[in-house]
């Protein structure tokens, strides 16, 4: 229910942030600064997944046994065509409806920017489609306040299901490598997001407190999209301008998935040390080369973790792809921890981004943000706050 508005939320939410914007070369600079910070925090994610896992050695012990050979067989099968080349060319949409109608961020995103400039070269004569836009938009935010009600259910019956389907057997055997994901997941969020944002002179703690109910949705969904529309919207009643909010919060969904990252350069150590593979200092970092280019392929990607893993193996050729089957069983497990910590960095990202630009309202900030009292559940800020900023 939440997946069904996504798409056109992005659309008029960044339309209408570009076009209110007014200067092309400010969001060219947003965009530029934006994509410079998804690669460095990606980077510094992928080199902490390898780190510890070359510490604490998750794969050392474990018994491989071939099994859920058709799976593997089946995201082989889908990895082969996965390249850099065809990630680049699947960002230009075919067909802009075909995009829309299978959500697929990353065209919707593309499109959205063109539509955008060709809007505003139209001058005063496109603003009342812009009006058109903005109560649009309006209408669909109101559509995801009365999903919000429901979700508690969903994220209920997803858990249940998961735990029910692959039993606390699997969590048994993978244990290790489950531990060591979540540790180095947290670890992440605590020494680099929590230095960045000390460095930026913010709370990441009143942040992640700012935006629990969107963490536990992703908890529940294992996705870090259901929460798309609710935190862009929190956002935006916490001072950060639609523009900056509209461009960095998609564009972290493709570039600025740092749990993914993590998972996919512990699980090549892990395999690597299941199957008693000694990889050299040189591998590793061919290991994250590939990665850097491969992870941004993922999005939009269902699976993709799997896909893009598969890949890896396949362009590094010193693991037995095979492997994938010993995940299979518990990476629905690993994937909440990888779609919240998704959902946190491009948070994190938006407001950093946004101070950055001085596009943020602090006073506002701080009252959303800062006193937890002030915010409600569907990400407006108490009306109080206005009346007294006004004039």
């Amino acid at each position: 229910m939440i997946r069904m508005v996504i798409a056109p939320v992005i659309f008029l939410t960044i339309v209408s942030g570009i076009v209110g914007a007014g200067n092309m070369k400010k969001v060219g600079r947003v965009g530029g600064k934006t994509l410079i910070y998804f690669e460095v925090v990606t980077t510094l994610a992928l080199v902490i997944g390898l780190c510890v896992a070359n510490v604490v050695k998750p794969g050392s012990g474990v018994n491989f046994v071939h099994s859920a050979s058709t799976q593997v067989a089946d995201i082989s099968t889908q990895a082969k065509g996965l390249n850099w080349i065809d990630f680049f060319s699947h960002i230009v949409p075919s067909n802009i409806i075909d995009a829309f109608a299978k959500g697929d961020i990353l065209q919707v995103l593309f499109f959205s920017i063109l539509f955008a400039v060709g809007l505003q070269w139209m001058g005063p004569a496109g603003q009342s489609l812009i009006t058109t836009f903005e109560k649009i938009n309006k209408v669909f935010f109101n559509i995801l306040k009365i999903v919000m009600r429901v979700s508690p259910i969903g994220a209920f019956g997803g858990m249940a299901y998961t735990i029910g389907k692959f039993g606390f057997g699997t969590l048994a055997v993978l244990g290790k490598l489950l531990l060591t994901f979540y540790l180095t997941s947290i670890l992440f969020v605590v020494i680099v997001l929590g230095l960045i944002c000390r460095y930026y002179g913010f709370s990441l703690w009143k942040l992640l407190r700012y935006i629990k109910e969107e963490i536990l949705i992703v908890l529940g969904s294992s996705s870090s999209e259901a929460a798309l529309p609710s935190v862009m919207e929190k956002l935006e009643a916490a001072g950060c301008e639609k523009e900056v909010v509209g461009l960095v919060i998609p564009t972290g969904y493709s570039f600025n998935l740092d749990g993914t990252t993590i998972y996919l350069s512990m699980c090549v150590i892990f395999l690597a040390q299941v199957f008693h593979v000694d990889l050299s200092i040189g591998q590793q970092l061919t290991v994250v080369g590939i990665l850097l280019i491969s992870s941004k392929g993922a999005a939009g990607v269902t699976g993709s973790g799997f896909i893009v893993l598969a890949s890896t193996l396949t362009a590094l050729k010193v693991v037995p792809i095979e492997g994938l089957a010993l995940l299979i069983g518990v990476d629905r497990f690993m994937s909440e921890g990888r779609a919240i910590i998704n959902i946190i960095g491009n948070t994190v990202a938006t407001v950093i981004i946004a101070k950055s630009e001085k596009a943020i309202d602090m006073d506002m900030y701080r009252a959303a943000v800062g006193n937890p009292a002030t915010a409600q559940g569907n990400g407006r800020v108490d009306q109080a706050v206005f009346v007294a900023k006004s004039p």
